[in-house]
């Protein structure tokens, strides 16, 4: 029986390491050979092939849409490959690799880890909180926790929560400022990073959408959050997220009248990705754990199972 492989895998792997990354440097680093023996395994490839794979720009190493076209496949390939011996071994069985952002982690996250451990013993989370959109094609990260409209390239996602949001405030802040709140006339927090929509709350509310809203501003979400819950003024956010400040007593929502905007929280694997036992686990038991009045995001997760 012939090689069912035109090249060799090692040169398959390049090719794919070097579309995702678009340089030589990082694919032989992980391959731990040169990069002249990348490029000597792309060129190789190529002739094999008769197909040119790669623009050479200024730039870097671009992938042409013949290989755009497969990158998921091979990807999704070598994944496999990874975690089919990963699996004869026994090894990170026990362990799940998540990337997440710092509110969903610092803001709901951490407080129910312990509760995770009691839920899956056996199974320990390793978290990597980082406001960086991690390669979920690498093999040290498992999943991640992104927050947006789901519509990602080269990931598949599975709807967590956190599309109803409002403004909070702490209890202190609503005994300066009593309610009815006037907008324009009272501090608003600024996160720079967030994706939700001031206007669009205003409008549901029956109030100006084009209120001139000033006050601190913060460029890191989770200090936005402290700030608010020190009093410094009112902070639009998801109510996944302040459900816990609300519920002990250092947030409040002086409105009570949230909106469903177009965003949330996903679930991100890489794209075909097989749902390992240790990630069906996790995305049970947060299915289970976000509560149902949060949004209706549950229900389609059930439907998708």
């Amino acid at each position: 029986m012939g090689n069912r492989f035109s090249i060799p895998l090692n040169a398959l792997r390049a090719i794919e390491l070097v579309a995702r990354h678009g340089a030589l440097a990082p694919a032989a680093e992980e391959l731990g050979v040169t990069t002249g023996a990348v490029s000597q395994h792309l060129r190789r490839a190529e002739e094999r092939l008769g197909v040119e794979l790669f623009a050479r720009t200024a730039q870097g190493l671009r992938p042409l849409p013949v290989l755009t076209d497969m990158l998921p496949q091979l990807s999704a390939g070598f994944l496999a490959l990874e975690e089919a011996l990963a699996g004869l071994t026994g090894a990170q069985d026990g362990v799940l690799n998540v990337t997440v952002g710092s509110v969903f982690a610092s803001r709901w996250l951490i407080w129910r880890v312990a509760k995770f451990n009691a839920a899956r013993p056996g199974l320990e989370l390793r978290l990597d909180v980082s406001g960086a959109i991690r390669d979920l094609n690498r093999n040290d990260i498992d999943c991640a926790i992104r927050f947006g409209d789901g519509d990602w390239p080269g990931v598949d996602t599975f709807p967590i929560g956190g599309t109803d949001y409002q403004p909070v405030c702490s209890p202190e802040f609503l005994a300066r400022y009593p309610m009815p709140l006037d907008l324009g006339a009272v501090p608003v927090i600024a996160d720079q990073t967030t994706m939700l929509d001031w206007a669009l709350w205003l409008k549901a509310a029956r109030l100006d959408p084009q209120t001139k809203l000033s006050g601190p501003v913060y460029s890191d979400a989770s200090l936005a959050f402290d700030a608010a819950i020190s009093g410094q003024g009112l902070l639009l956010a998801a109510d996944m997220m302040s459900a816990d400040a609300v519920s002990d007593g250092r947030l409040a929502r002086p409105f009570a009248q949230p909106v469903t905007g177009k965003r949330g929280y996903f679930l991100a694997t890489a794209k075909g990705r097989r749902l390992s036992r240790k990630l069906q686990s996790f995305r049970d038991w947060l299915e289970q754990e976000v509560p149902d009045s949060v949004d209706g995001y549950l229900s389609q997760i059930r439907h998708r199972a």
